[in-house]
């Protein structure tokens, strides 16, 4: 199977805009400069040589994005060659304190001030070399102070290109960890939904099979478990979905669950065959949206676990409303199945939401055999 490779070429109007610099840098650097000379008959006359100077230095500026080092160094040569040929003074700077000022501000701090200080150098030194004596002391230093202030306009504007960059890379890192995190609930969430309805039904199926040949009018309550079990699963899972694809369905936006629906887990985890108690210590109170899915979830987890993992008959539920904390406790009278207690994805998941919350979660074995799942959750 063959595949296209992306196409890099710069397009026609991309182009047009690349040129539309050097061609104005050149109209503006050649006729200014020959505005200048008919002021300066001091200079050197204008000249093909001069043009051709300053369409080097204008016309480079094209490869500037791409190539902005090397494009310095030839507005440097060019301008230091124009400038010790004393041809007229004019818009001829303006080309290299744009490559310049360029190359400073996207980062290539070495190579900017070493041209600055190549150009300002050569021109002094090579004034010197060939006797050209005619300007003073202040005019060099009034150059020099122009190349100080170009790099340090140029500094200021790559400290603020830097701090930009910093911070989206900074916000960008913190979408893709909460974008993680988002995902890790959602997947902890799609465990203990799956998790939870599949072990009823594997449980009811298994006592329908039991039952359907030797006592057949018995396996309709275990066919009507199944069959609500799995109902609600759907609902789950559609609602789940509908988060990652972030549909405009009527489904909820969000997995909802919460203390408020813990009777009917209980009663659903009932049909299973196991017996399940709920002891309410304190007074129920509503609580937030995450401490309340969270305690939801544990709850449901530990009682599959129970049903998955153990061979009991019945299990305690006991929630502790205190003044600081939700205290949750999950006890079966079932002997374990493995010793001691697995941490699956099913432990794991409840520690972590737990932690999450600023609480903790320990998985015991009793005397008895026995699995205790004791979590407490900060309010």
């Amino acid at each position: 199977m063959s595949t296209t490779e992306p196409t890099t070429e710069p397009t026609v109007w991309a182009r047009v805009r690349r040129a539309a610099l050097p061609a104005v840098m050149a109209v503006v650097s050649i006729v200014g400069s020959f505005g200048a000379s008919e002021g300066q008959k001091d200079r050197r006359p204008a000249d093909w040589f001069m043009v051709l100077l300053l369409l080097i230095g204008s016309l480079a500026l094209y490869w500037l994005r791409q190539r902005p080092v090397p494009v310095l160094w030839v507005s440097v040569i060019s301008t230091l060659t124009y400038m010790l040929m004393q041809y007229p003074y004019g818009p001829v700077i303006f080309g290299f304190a744009i490559a310049a000022f360029s190359v400073l501000r996207t980062g290539h701090r070495l190579a900017g001030w070493s041209g600055i200080v190549a150009l300002y150098a050569g021109h002094v030194l090579g004034r010197l070399a060939l006797g050209i004596n005619e300007s003073g002391v202040y005019q060099v230093l009034l150059v020099g102070a122009f190349f100080v202030v170009l790099g340090f306009v140029a500094e200021l504007f790559r400290g603020h290109r830097d701090r930009v960059m910093a911070a989206n890379k900074t916000r960008r890192e913190e979408e893709l960890r909460r974008a993680g995190e988002e995902r890790l609930r959602i997947a902890q969430e799609l465990h203990d939904v799956v998790a939870h309805h599949i072990s009823l039904i594997n449980v009811q199926a298994s006592t329908a099979l039991h039952l359907v040949d030797r006592q057949p009018e018995q396996a309709g309550p275990a066919l009507a478990a199944i069959k609500e079990a799995s109902k609600e699963a759907l609902v789950d899972l559609r609602s789940i979905v509908g988060v990652l694809r972030q549909s405009d369905e009527s489904a909820p936006r969000q997995p909802v669950a919460g203390l408020d629906r813990l009777d009917h887990l209980i009663n659903r985890t009932s049909m299973a065959g196991l017996e399940v108690h709920a002891i309410i210590h304190g007074a129920a109170r509503p609580l937030p949206t995450g401490l309340d899915r969270a305690a939801f979830r544990i709850i449901q987890e530990s009682l599959t676990n129970v049903v998955r993992h153990s061979k009991a008959t019945s299990a305690t539920v006991r929630i502790q409303y205190g003044e600081e904390s939700l205290v949750l406790q999950v006890d079966d009278d079932g002997t374990a199945l493995t010793s001691p207690p697995k941490e699956g994805n099913g432990i794991i998941g409840m520690r972590e939401r737990a932690t999450a919350l600023g609480g903790t979660l320990t998985a015991t074995r009793t005397p008895t055999g026995s699995l205790r799942i004791i979590a407490t959750l900060p309010l």
